[in-house]
């Protein structure tokens, strides 16, 4: 039988009796639209976490930090880099040769201390945080009231909302332009002179602290923190450039740790981050850097785990969402037998005019194959439906919640050709039983039949 002769019958045969087929396409299509709504949420977060990410400039960045060795006390000795690699010290020193290392574009301190403002005559504490020029083009920027830093070292400040909030509760926004005193502890290096003994008391340090005041005035106000505290300015809720950081000396938590050192005048630092070109450099970057001797962490490496996270979601979510395209193929199932059982005559006769089993075996599947394709088709519509309902009342939700609108399901190109693939192949195997049933009907008997 002729390719063009097995469509005309199966599409004749489909319209006679089209109520019952098109409620069967509609089962296949409502499971399709299921799967594909599923499925879309999943690849929806999945893309909107790694859209997140990647704008806060986390995926490009390495955060390096001082290798410890716990030789004593009963602890064992960081592994993370080759036995050959001695732990060296994070200091300016440091800093220069993570700069000087290829595919590296930036590499800044991680300058963070808590401290007080005064503003309108009444103290807040807070937490300071220098920012890097390079950070500018983070996704915490981008929707930001007023403006970022007009230079590295002006004397100006961004404020985080819930800080600024804290500041002036009824209008935050009105804070732009205004000035603030910032108080800090200012670290100075003790005379060499005065530094003695360093067992004699006062001079151990080999630095002093200076209460110091310091004028900026609010040029910006973010609504997120910066940074998600990996490293760089993580939880800091007011922003001044990292070279205004740097040149405040403020003390630091890790001040107390350079007192037990030999050399107590040369700064260290207790995190830098490396920025570097790209995220396919990240690599590459991060196990040169523990080869230098420290300890290194970049964001890549716990996404790893979360492409695992989201595969398994996933998985489940195609799971669950297939279940209603099975009992769509039992429908299949359902509606080819009753078509063989009032059809036994018709098939009688194909076989007398010389049809082999084959040909009746080819004409069910096409049938089956057809309702497959329809169902596919508008399943995926009904599922791209369902998308773009789901996306809409998440910003209604989020809109009436004071927040911003994001995408949280998606349909790829990818996912509409699988799921038309994957109806159809759901509906040919449905079709297996009938078709093979079909087949074997005895001629002799179908004509006889009624």
């Amino acid at each position: 039988m002729k390719a063009r002769d097995l469509m005309d019958l199966a599409a004749r045969n489909l319209r006679e009796a089209l109520l019952r087929n098109s409620l069967t396409t509609l089962g296949i299509g409502v499971g399709v639209a299921s799967l594909v709504a599923m499925l879309s949420l999943g690849v929806g977060l999945q893309n909107l976490a790694t859209e997140r990410l990647s704008r806060s400039g986390l995926f490009n960045a390495i955060f390096v930090t001082p290798r410890t060795n716990f030789d004593g006390f009963g602890g064992r000795a960081e592994r993370s880099s080759p036995p050959e690699a001695a732990a060296q010290p994070l200091d300016e020193d440091a800093r220069r040769k993570l700069a000087a290392l290829p595919n590296v574009d930036d590499v800044y301190p991680d300058i963070r201390f808590p401290t007080e403002i005064r503003y309108a005559g009444n103290p807040y504490p807070t937490v300071v945080a220098g920012v890097a020029p390079s950070t500018r083009n983070d996704g915490a920027f981008e929707d930001m009231k007023g403006a970022f830093f007009s230079g590295h070292s002006a004397d100006e400040a961004i404020l985080q909302i819930e800080f600024a909030r804290r500041l002036s509760p009824q209008q935050p926004d009105s804070l732009l332009g205004q000035e603030i005193v910032l108080r800090y502890a200012e670290r100075q290096a003790l005379p060499s002179d005065s530094a003695g003994d360093k067992a004699a008391a006062g001079a151990a340090a080999g630095f002093s602290i200076v209460p110091r005041e310091k004028k900026l005035r609010i040029v910006g106000i973010v609504e997120t923190e910066p940074g998600g505290g990996f490293g760089g300015f993580g939880r800091g809720r007011l922003l001044i450039p990292l070279e205004v950081a740097e040149t405040l000396r403020a003390a630091q938590t890790n001040d107390l740790r350079d007192l037990l050192r030999d050399t107590p005048s040369k700064r260290t630092y207790e995190s830098l981050t490396v920025r570097v070109k790209g995220a396919s450099d990240v690599k590459a970057v991060e196990d040169t850097i523990k080869q230098m001797g420290f300890t290194a962490f970049s964001l890549l490496d716990a996404s790893r785990n979360l492409n695992v996270v989201f595969a398994v979601f996933d998985l489940l979510l195609g799971i669950f969402g297939s279940l209603a395209l099975v009992v769509a193929s039992l429908g299949i199932i359902n509606t080819l037998v009753m078509a063989i059982l009032e059809r036994r005559r018709e098939i009688g006769v194909l076989k007398a005019l010389g049809a082999a089993d084959r040909d009746v075996r080819r004409l069910f599947f096409a049938e089956a194959a057809v309702m497959g394709l329809l169902g596919g088709i508008s399943g995926v519509l009904l599922g791209w439906l369902i998308e773009r309902a789901i996306n809409f009342g998440t910003s209604v939700y989020l809109s009436r919640q004071q927040l911003p609108a994001i995408t949280v399901a998606a349909i790829p190109w990818w996912m509409v050709v699988a799921a038309i693939a994957f109806s159809i192949a759901v509906s040919l195997a449905a079709g297996i039983y009938p078709a093979s049933r079909a087949a074997r009907l005895d001629p002799v008997e179908a004509l006889r039949y009624e």
